[in-house]
């Protein structure tokens, strides 16, 4: 077997919100849609799929309660990258701040309030 990339997909109970979030908070972009339910979202050298669904993705309570995370996004400059999103009024759970582990990372939530992890 041969696998050649992971995209994770993240569920939206309003697409055009999401894309929105994601392309023009975030400054993604959008790489397809699929009919009025689908779409892909380019970040960087990864993708990111989106499922319009009727009800709250039931892994945000689950995700934000235990201190977890639904998507991970290296970047090379954490503390840009934090001020450029504060700037587009991106919401922050968590401030630019060094790690045990030798990062400096953030996190914020998106327009569904998935947790979204920033670090370089």
């Amino acid at each position: 077997m041969s696998v050649k990339q992971v995209i994770p997909q993240i569920r939206t109970t309003d697409m055009e919100e999401s894309i929105d979030f994601y392309v023009n908070k975030l400054g993604f972009e959008l790489d397809f849609r699929y009919q009025d339910f689908y779409a892909g979202i380019k970040a960087g050298d990864g993708l990111l799929h989106l499922k319009l669904v009727d009800d709250k993705d039931p892994s945000i309570d689950f995700v934000r309660q235990g201190d977890h995370l639904h998507l991970y996004f290296p970047t090379d400059d954490a503390l840009e990258t934090a001020r450029d999103l504060k700037a587009k009024g991106v919401t922050f759970l968590t401030e630019p701040h060094d790690t045990d582990y030798s990062s400096n990372e953030f996190s914020v939530v998106d327009n569904q309030g998935h947790v979204l992890y920033f670090a370089e």
